[in-house]
């Protein structure tokens, strides 16, 4: 099946079973806005505290902050947002459609990279365990011309993005025959830049009303509030400050659901170091991140570490750790060295002196900072992508059966237990909702005795559920009861008294953790 049918399908699961309801849908919904469902917030939640535990539990230096949404503007003026948070978009005047100069040379780059990906593969298959791909790549002459395209595109590209040359960007728009997806046609406007913060007013209008901005990062509430949790809690460089919160970004482009929406969630963490120190923390950081990734078992060739073209103005170094969606690598967390710029900024605009005094060097700097940056919504796309399997199965009566199952890592998973009586009488729903009050205080449990128990299996596998257990007759007689694994939907019978820690042991976050040493 291909890719791009397997994504429309992962939107239709995610309406279908409570995780992910566009917004205002009553009213026609409103573009690029999403709500979470029952299910959806449960897996939300699970992933934030899968980051913030991993953050601020298993790090003694790293401690957490909720900085406002609103702030001052003159932070984002300091900051840079105001005069360089921009985008550079183009518009096709036949389709009317509006799109990201920069994303169209990019999706170029990689029809380059699909096209050699191709080749590679056809040679695989022909020779075989005897395949030089080394080798291949640096003789087959397909994969050498396409090479070329490549590298002279990536260059050229990579020259305008840092020269900010808006004209040389739509030039390589026209030069390689870029086309607009909906028209076919290559009618480009100019390339411009475009804003993306959201402007309001505080204040009544009688009394002069405050130009605010609803913050486009979060990362400036961590800096703005540095000395006071320094100073509070005594922290010595190096620390580090993480926050999880709201975003907002009026995203023209707004596009692959929820990947890149205009309200968005951000996990950050920015660490504060020494000068001269940052770009070995860079390295500490950026492979730490990737190891937490990797940990949730949705294989290490799914993911990629990308070098940015650009540096963003407050940047000595900057890589995105990429995940492989349906809809080809795309970046799900950002790690940047932001050196002092954002420290430096705010003393300056604020007057206020915003250095740590370092006792072992016996004099005050402006710390450097290192940032890690992931979005909630984006890690959440990419478990569901990851997670999501269409399965063909060998029915009883010899026919074919197929099941849709999400093998979401368990401790991520919205229901942790679900408690079936095989039956609606004979005391059989007394008895799993018994079992249900034993273990509702140490996860996650659902009660379910609609439909068959084929039907019910099903519903859970479509909802991640990692385990089903059955209430029967024989339950009443000796305590016992049946479990069935979701993945390998393999059943056994154990003791009531051994649910606990049967599940316990998959569904805690331990597991994940221990991955991280």
């Amino acid at each position: 099946m291909a890719q791009e049918d397997i994504f429309k399908k992962l939107i239709a699961h995610c309406k279908e079973y409570g995780f992910v309801f566009q917004s205002s849908e009553i009213y026609d919904g409103l573009g690029a806005v999403y709500d979470y469902g029952q299910n959806g917030v449960e897996l939300k939640n699970n992933i934030k505290k899968y980051w913030w535990d991993s953050m601020v539990m298993l790090h003694e230096n790293v401690v957490g902050l909720d900085s406002a949404i609103f702030m001052h503007p003159t932070i984002w003026k300091a900051s840079g947002h105001v005069d360089a948070f921009n985008d550079p978009l183009i518009d096709n005047k036949d389709s009317k459609k509006r799109y990201r100069a920069d994303v169209l040379i990019e999706e170029q780059l990689a029809k380059f990279e699909d096209k050699m990906n191709k080749e590679v593969a056809k040679a695989q298959k022909r020779f075989g365990d005897a395949f030089d791909e080394k080798q291949f790549r640096e003789t087959n002459p397909r994969v050498l011309a396409n090479q070329k395209k490549w590298d002279e595109l990536h260059e050229r590209f990579a020259n305008a993005l840092n020269d900010n040359d808006l004209a040389e960007l739509k030039q390589i728009i026209i030069d390689q025959e870029i086309a607009c997806p909906v028209s076919g046609t290559r009618n480009w406007t100019d390339v411009r830049q475009f804003n993306l913060m959201f402007g309001t007013e505080m204040g009544s209008t009688a009394d002069g009303a405050l130009k605010v901005y609803l913050r486009p990062e979060t990362a400036q509430g961590i800096f703005v509030n540095y000395l006071n949790v320094q100073k509070t809690g005594r922290m010595k460089i190096p620390f580090g400050i993480a926050q999880i919160g709201k975003a907002f970004r009026n995203e023209i482009v707004a596009r692959q659901f929820i990947f890149r929406m205009r309200e968005f969630e951000q996990m950050e963490m920015q660490f504060f170091v020494r000068p001269g120190s940052e770009l070995e923390w860079f390295d500490k950081w950026r492979e730490t991140r990737m190891k937490w990734h990797r940990a949730l078992g949705f294989g290490d060739d799914n993911y990629r570490f990308h070098e940015h073209e650009k540096l963003a103005h407050y940047a000595n170094a900057a890589v995105d750790v990429e995940y492989k969606f349906p809809f080809g690598f795309k970046e799900v967390e950002g790690i940047h060295s932001r050196t002092d710029f954002d420290l430096s900024q705010h003393q300056e605009f604020s007057g206020k002196k915003i250095q740590y005094y370092d006792p072992e060097l016996g004099k005050s700097y402006v710390p450097f900072v290192v940032e890690t940056s992931i979005g909630v919504d984006r890690m959440f796309l990419q478990i569901m992508s990851a997670s999501y399997f269409e399965e063909e199965l060998e029915a009883a009566n010899g026919k074919k059966d197929t099941r849709v199952v999400l093998k979401l890592p368990a401790p991520l998973a919205p229901v942790k237990l679900a408690v079936m009586p095989l039956v609606k009488k004979d005391g059989l729903p007394e008895k799993a909702r018994e079992i249900i009050d034993d273990l509702k205080f140490d996860f996650n449990c659902q009660y379910d005795e609609k439909d068959s128990i084929g039907k019910r299996y099903r519903r859970q596998d479509a909802v991640g559920t990692p385990f089903c257990v059955t209430v029967d007759h024989q339950t009443l007689e000796d305590q016992t009861v049946t479990i069935r694994y979701r993945d390998t939907m393999q059943q056994e019978r154990l003791p009531i008294a051994d649910l606990k820690e049967v599940v316990s042991s998959q569904v805690n976050f331990k597991a994940l953790f221990a991955k991280l040493k």
